[in-house]
């Protein structure tokens, strides 16, 4: 086995990369976005300086946790690229190392990292999103968490006392506790259409939807309109805003009452269940950039090509984020199911990278 400060060593080396490029990139994307929302704000004489910086810092690590597989990508590249440069693996391999177990310190620092990412990291991502959506909302004068925009109208599923209801609206706004252009389908319990009403807007209380500006078509009867008018309801404002948010604002840990709130609600939950098993098969892709990496620096620098290795490992591991991102997409229009559209990139690198390896080594 790899002796303890050995093991340390490698894991220090490889660590330190991957926080070098990770900072790197993490300023230039910081500072190209801060001249992007400054140029964007530019006419705007109520938005300061310090608003845009705090904007840019909110939105920073959203972006960062796309970043984030690259980073260990190119950090295991240059970590195994210096060591063999500078001979250390070959003296390494002169002791009787193999590569399985110089490069297990770099795959449990990855597989640290992923978990990191997933449990600590993406829930303080998701929390500066939502910061970062308010103050943008405050800086273009646009209602926070307007839905409009991402879809022309959607539905809402809901059971209540007095049966089954549809509504249909086209916008939300305030969490989804506001709705515009309401229509409203109510079942009895035997699943046959009892009213129709139309109302101008809608807003979730306690218990109840109260409509304003309803016209009620009841089946025989005549159209009636009221001022006010009220539709008893099993949702409650959290439930219908964790249903209406975006998976990228929705920390892991509440992922699943999210699953739930959107089922309940009559929403696909697709996103919210590939967004729980991309994060939970995260720490694995990570192994699996190590694994591509491994690949590239255990070429001995004497025996030539190694700039077209380092360009097959960068080919390789923007292929596979292209698969993951590729996978995502299926899973999410449900074409694919949510885990196998999550896992089936990490594992098939890994597999990858354990064949190629398992040939250079033992042939």
């Amino acid at each position: 086995m790899i002796g303890r400060i050995l093991g340390f060593y490698f894991a220090r080396r490889f660590a330190s990369a991957v926080a070098l490029i990770f900072l790197s990139c993490v300023g230039l994307i910081m500072l190209v976005d801060f001249l992007e929302m400054a140029r964007r704000t530019a006419d705007k004489d109520h938005v300061t300086t310090s608003m845009v910086a705090l904007v840019t810092l909110y939105r920073a690590p959203a972006f960062t946790e796309q970043l984030l597989p690259f980073a260990v990508l190119f950090g295991a590249m240059a970590t195994f690229v210096v060591l063999s440069r500078n001979l250390e693996l070959v003296v390494a391999r002169a002791a009787g190392l193999s590569a399985w177990q110089f490069i297990t310190p770099a795959l449990i620092i990855a597989f640290l990292i992923g978990v990191f990412a997933t449990t600590v990291f993406n829930p303080l991502s998701a929390n500066f999103k939502e910061r970062a959506n308010q103050l943008e909302s405050q800086m273009f004068g646009s209602s926070g968490n307007f839905l409009s925009a991402a879809r022309n109208e959607f539905w809402i599923r809901q059971q209540s006392i007095d049966g089954q209801a549809i509504i249909q609206a086209a916008a939300s706004s305030d969490s989804g506790r506001q709705l515009s252009s309401v229509v409203v389908y109510e079942f009895d319990h035997a699943d046959k259409l009892t009213e129709r009403v139309e109302a101008r807007s809608a807003r979730l209380e306690d218990g109840v939807w109260v409509l304003s500006d309803a016209r009620v078509l009841v089946p025989g009867l005549d159209l009636e309109t009221y001022e006010t008018y009220l539709i008893a309801t099993n949702l409650d404002p959290m439930r219908i805003q964790d249903a209406l948010v975006s998976a990228e604002t929705v920390p892991f840990w509440q992922l699943p009452n999210a699953i739930h709130s959107a089922e309940q609600t009559g929403f696909g939950a697709e996103r919210y269940r590939l967004q729980l098993q991309s994060l939970l098969a995260r720490p694995f892709l990570l192994v699996a950039m190590v694994l591509i990496a491994a690949v590239v620096g255990l070429r001995v620098f004497r025996f030539g090509g190694v700039g077209q290795t380092i360009l097959g490992g960068v080919a390789a591991g923007f292929l596979l984020y292209v698969a993951t991102k590729l996978a995502e997409d299926l899973g999410e229009a449900g074409i694919v199911h949510p885990v196998a559209a999550a896992w089936f990139p990490a594992a098939v690198g890994i597999i990858v990278g354990v064949l190629v390896l398992l040939n250079r080594e033992d042939g």
